[in-house]
């Protein structure tokens, strides 16, 4: 029996003028949740900011920025420290924050893949600091993995591990490909992984990008960012889980139009 036939008009107009104002009230929400997608940037109290001067560009600067509440403004740490990306500058990666929408990225912006030695634009959570030594810095508030022989972040884009630092010594290696993290130089010394392409990866959207020590000024890395080791130093000394941190990374000319967006702070040299 049709249901509907058997309900009186006017309970039947009623349901269907409640379907219709439950269904424009759900639009609205999403429309409203979408329209707040800077959640991450929001509930941060501590912010890294690495500009370039354009997508290609090779060296940057890194300012630090603090906000005593989500409510303040952001004041600026210390002063800025020149920085490289990937030897082949910035792509698009995949972070924090939503970054595929025309209003963000442009149709001829690149994108961040697999081994094409671009360091990740947007904006990224901070993970675990690893170094080479037994215990972690002093006053380190981060996670932290002392690096041995067995550590290695796979970069292999079939492994159920992609993207994730393990030791081979506890799992089955299902890869081919990998990075061994205690290198015979100083690079690894001290640094933090970069919460890019992750929670979950995508197989090719790009592995294994840290904060970390260079090789020195103009030298670009294979799609991390590097920085002097004193620099690095004081950055991982200050940095404190409970203030949610977050690694803002753009040329200058995107930070310029997402800044009021995102509610970024003026650039250093920009700043009243």
């Amino acid at each position: 029996m049709d249901l509907t036939l058997a309900l009186p008009s006017g309970i039947l107009d009623f349901m269907k003028s409640f379907f219709c104002s439950l269904l424009a009230g759900l639009a609205l929400i999403t429309l409203q949740a979408q329209a707040r997608e800077p959640n991450a940037l929001e509930s941060s109290t501590q912010i890294l900011v690495v500009t370039t001067s354009d997508w290609n560009a090779v060296e940057g600067t890194l300012q630090r920025y603090e906000r005593a509440n989500p409510r303040k403004k952001w004041q600026a740490v210390g002063e800025p420290v020149t920085v490289v990306v990937g030897k082949n500058g910035l792509g698009w990666g995949s972070g924090a924050l939503l970054t595929d929408g025309p209003e963000i990225r442009a149709a001829s912006d690149p994108i961040k893949k697999e081994g094409d030695g671009k360091a990740p634009a947007g904006v990224f959570a901070l993970g675990t600091v690893f170094g080479y030594a037994p215990q972690p810095l002093a006053g380190l508030k981060m996670p932290y993995q002392n690096l041995t022989t067995s550590i290695e972040c796979v970069d292999d884009t079939s492994s159920k591990f992609y993207n994730r630092l393990v030791d081979h010594t506890t799992v089955a290696a299902d890869w081919n490909s990998s990075e061994h993290m205690l290198r015979p130089d100083e690079l690894y010394r001290w640094g933090i992984f970069v919460d890019h392409n992750a929670n979950p990866p995508t197989p090719g959207g790009g592995s294994c990008i840290f904060l970390h020590i260079w090789r020195g000024p103009g030298k670009g890395t294979v799609g991390c960012t590097a920085m002097p080791q004193e620099q690095i130093e004081s950055l991982l000394s200050w940095l404190d889980p409970a203030r949610k941190p977050l690694l803002v990374q753009l040329p200058a000319p995107q930070y310029e139009r997402l800044k009021k967006r995102w509610k970024l702070p003026a650039l250093r040299s920009q700043a009243k």
